[in-house]
C-alpha cells in the first residue's frame, strides 16, 4: 500500500496466470495491493461461459470494494492458433466486437471503472487508411453500446499497433466526435518505448481523459514488459505527473510474461512503487 496516494495500486491478473483468482487476490492483499486489472479469459473469468454472470458476481464478491478494470488483452481467447486475432482492424472482426461487448456487460455487472482495449497491428496487405477506416467504423457501435451500459472505455495505445501513441488515441476520439465515454489507458512502459515526449509528456497529454494506468518498465524502442527498475522508466516522475494531473484511478502492475515469478514480483513492485512515492512526497515537502 502507498500511504496517502490519490490513486489506488493494483495488479494485473495476466501476471498471475498460474494462480487461481482467489489465490492471486490473497497474495495481492498480503503485499498491500487494493485493486485489480482483470484480464478476461479461461483461467479467471471466462467471458463466453454459460455462467459468466455468476463468475462475474463471484469476482466482485471476492475483491469487495477494490477498484476493478476489465482488461481485454487475452492472447488466444478468440483464435486458438493466432495470438490476439481477430482485432478491430482485421477484415473480419465480428468475434472481437462480440468479445468487447461482453467485456462491457461484465464491467457493468461488476461495477468496474472501465473496459480497456486496443486496436491491433496493421494486417498484411492492408493500408493504414483502410485500418483507420475499419477502426472508426467498428468503434462507433462499441461507443454506443458502452454509453447505453454507462461503462467507460479506455483505449490503450500499444507499440507497433495502428493506435501506438496517446496522440493517436486523441485522433481516434476526434474522428468519433470526442465521445465522453471514451478515455485513455496509458502503460508507463510503453511511454519509454514509443512516446515522443516520454512518460511525463504522455500522461500530461492524456490529462483528464486518463482512465487506466498500467505499470511496468521498458527500454526505448523495445516492447517488452520488464520488472520495475530494470528498464529506463522514471517511475518517480511518472507518479509525480499522476499527482499533477489529479489522476485518482487505478494504477496496476502489468507483467504478462512473469506469472512464473508472480509472488516475488508483487512484493518487489510494491517496494519500487513505495520508494518512488517516498521521493515524490519528499520533493513536495521541499517544494510545497
Amino acid at each position: 500500500m502507498i500511504a496517502d496516494a490519490p490513486f489506488t495500486v493494483g495488479y494485473g491478473t495476466n501476471g498471475f496466470a498460474d494462480h487461481a483468482l482467489t489465490d492471486a487476490v490473497a497474495v495481492l492483499r498480503a503485499e498491500g495491493y487494493a485493486g485489480l486489472g482483470l484480464t478476461l479469459g479461461f483461467q479467471h473469468l471466462d467471458p463466453f461461459a454459460d455462467d459468466w454472470q455468476t463468475q462475474a458476481d463471484a469476482v466482485r464478491d471476492l475483491i469487495g470494494d477494490w477498484p476493478l478494470v476489465i482488461e481485454t488483452g487475452t492472447r488466444f481467447l478468440l483464435d486458438p492458433f493466432v495470438k490476439h486475432r481477430p482485432t478491430l482492424v482485421d477484415e473480419h472482426a465480428e468475434p472481437r466486437l462480440r468479445f468487447l461487448e461482453r467485456a462491457i456487460d461484465i464491467a457493468a455487472r461488476t461495477n468496474a471503472d472501465c473496459v480497456s482495449m486496443w486496436s491491433g497491428t496493421l494486417p498484411a496487405g492492408t493500408s493504414s487508411e483502410m485500418a483507420w477506416a475499419r477502426l472508426v467504423e467498428r468503434m462507433r457501435p462499441l461507443v454506443a453500446y458502452a454509453t447505453t451500459a454507462n461503462v467507460p472505455l479506455a483505449f490503450e495505445p500499444e507499440p507497433g499497433m495502428v493506435i501506438e501513441t496517446v496522440a493517436d488515441v486523441l485522433e481516434l476520439r476526434s474522428r468519433l466526435g470526442d465521445p465522453e465515454i471514451l478515455g485513455i489507458t496509458v502503460d508507463l512502459g510503453h511511454c519509454v518505448a514509443v512516446e515522443p515526449d516520454g512518460v511525463v509528456g504522455a500522461l500530461r497529454q492524456a490529462g483528464p481523459l486518463l482512465r487506466n494506468v498500467q505499470v511496468d518498465d521498458m527500454l526505448p524502442g523495445i516492447h517488452e514488459h520488464l520488472e520495475l527498475g530494470t528498464g529506463q522508466l522514471d517511475l518517480t516522475a511518472a507518479l509525480a505527473t499522476l499527482v499533477e494531473i489529479d489522476y485518482r484511478g487505478l494504477i496496476a502492475i502489468e507483467l504478462p510474461r512473469h506469472s512464473h515469478d508472480a509472488p516475488r514480483l508483487a512484493r518487489s513492485s510494491m517496494a519500487a512503487l513505495n520508494e518512488a512515492w517516498h521521493q515524490v512526497t519528499a520533493a513536495t515537502e521541499r517544494n510545497p
